[in-house]
C-alpha cells in the first residue's frame, strides 16, 4: 500500500517554468495540515504537439495505392452467375463492386491516381501460375489510371488469365514492401497502401506472416477486403488487433493490417469508409513516430493554371516507380483472342 505524501495544483505552464528555473514546489499535506511534507522538483518538462494524420497529408506526405486481386479458382467459373468473378453483362460482380467501393475511398488520398495493379493465383497463357502478375498485362508498366482503369485492366485479365491457385499472399506483400522500402524521409514523405481483394483462406500463412512482420518497419499499410461468404479466420489473425503478429522469431513492430469483410458493409458507404480507414491514420502516425519524422509545413497554394510536370509512364515527376511483377509474364494477346479456360480445379 502506498500513502499519499502530499499534493500540489499546477498548470502546464507552471510545470514548464518550474523545470526551467529549477524551482522547488512545496507540497501540501493530504489533510491540509500546516506541516512540512516535502517538495516536488521537476527535472524536465516540455510541451509537445502530437501531429495528426491530416498534418502529414496537408504537409505533402504522398499516399500511394497498390491493388491486388485474387484470381484463384475457388472464386468459381466466371461464366456462371454463382462466381464471384462472374462476367455479368448487366452489372458488376462482387470483385468489381469491391474495387469501386473501396478503391474510391482510398483513391482520394492517392497523390496521382495511378495505381499499380496486380493479380495473384492465376495461370497465365504461357502456362505459368503466377502469384504476382500485372492486371493490364504489362509487368513493366502496371499503372492503371484511376478506379476505372483498374476495372478495365481487371476485365482484360479475366479474359486472359485462368483462375487457378493456390491462394498465396506473401509474394504480392513482398512486392509492395520492396516498393515502400526506398522512400520516406523528413524531406520526402511517402506512404504506401496495399489493397488486397480475396475470397478465402491463405495457403502460405507462415510465409505471409513473415512477410508482414518484415514489412512492419516500412511505410506500408495493408487493407485486406474479404469478398464472398468465407469465414476469413486467418484474416482476423493477420489483423493483429488483439495481439502483435509474430512469426515465431520476431514480432511485428506495429500493426499494419486491416481486414474488412465486404459483404458486411456493402451498400453502406459511410460505414464501409469508416471500416476501411479505421486504422490507416493510426498506422501512418505510428510509422512516422517510430522514425522521428515530423509533418512538413503546409505548402503554399500554386498559382492558377500550373501543374506538375509529367514523368515516366504518365506519372507526375518524382513519383515512386511502380514495382515490376516478377519475370515470366508476357503482354496479353491482342483483342479477339479466345478467353482463358477458367474451368480449373478449386484452390
Amino acid at each position: 500500500k502506498h500513502d499519499a505524501i502530499g499534493w500540489v495544483e499546477m498548470s502546464v505552464n507552471d510545470m514548464v517554468r518550474a523545470a526551467t528555473t529549477k524551482q522547488e514546489v512545496k507540497l501540501i499535506h493530504p489533510s491540509r495540515k500546516n506541516k512540512d511534507v516535502g517538495v516536488l522538483f521537476f527535472e524536465s518538462a516540455r510541451v509537445e504537439k502530437v501531429p495528426s494524420f491530416l498534418d502529414y497529408i496537408t504537409g505533402g506526405c504522398e499516399m500511394n495505392l497498390m491493388i491486388a486481386v485474387d484470381f484463384t479458382a475457388s472464386n468459381g467459373d466466371p461464366s456462371t452467375p454463382a462466381s464471384l468473378h462472374f462476367r455479368n453483362p448487366t452489372g458488376f460482380n462482387e470483385y468489381q463492386a469491391a474495387i469501386i467501393a473501396v478503391g474510391e475511398i482510398l483513391a482520394h488520398y492517392d497523390s496521382n491516381k495511378l495505381f499499380p495493379s496486380y493479380g495473384f493465383g492465376g495461370r497465365l497463357r504461357n502456362g505459368q501460375v503466377s502469384h504476382c502478375f500485372a492486371l493490364n498485362g504489362n509487368p513493366q508498366q502496371p499503372y492503371c489510371a484511376g478506379v476505372q482503369g483498374v476495372l478495365d485492366a481487371y476485365a482484360q485479365a479475366l479474359s486472359n488469365v485462368q483462375l487457378y491457385g493456390p491462394t498465396n499472399f506473401s509474394e504480392i506483400i513482398r512486392l509492395a514492401a520492396a516498393s515502400a522500402n526506398h522512400f520516406t524521409t523528413q524531406n520526402d514523405q511517402k506512404y504506401f497502401v496495399l489493397l488486397m481483394l480475396t475470397d478465402g483462406e491463405i495457403s502460405d500463412m507462415a510465409k505471409t506472416v513473415q512477410a508482414i512482420v518484415e514489412a512492419s518497419v516500412l511505410p506500408l499499410s495493408i487493407v485486406i477486403v474479404g469478398v464472398g461468404k468465407s469465414g476469413f479466420e486467418n484474416m482476423q489473425i493477420l489483423d493483429g488487433d488483439d495481439r502483435a503478429l509474430s512469426d515465431g522469431m520476431r514480432t511485428a513492430q506495429r500493426d499494419i493490417v486491416q481486414f474488412v469483410p465486404f459483404r458486411q458493409f456493402h451498400g453502406n458507404g459511410p460505414a464501409l469508409a469508416r471500416e476501411v480507414l479505421a486504422e490507416i491514420p493510426t498506422q501512418l502516425l505510428g510509422y512516422m513516430r517510430m522514425k522521428g519524422i515530423k509533418p512538413k509545413p503546409t505548402p503554399a497554394v500554386p498559382a492558377y493554371g500550373t501543374s506538375p510536370a509529367a514523368g515516366a509512364y504518365g506519372a507526375p515527376a518524382g513519383s515512386p516507380a511502380a514495382p515490376a511483377a516478377p519475370p515470366g509474364q508476357a503482354p496479353y494477346p491482342a483483342p479477339g483472342a479466345p478467353p482463358a479456360d477458367n474451368n480449373a480445379p478449386g484452390a
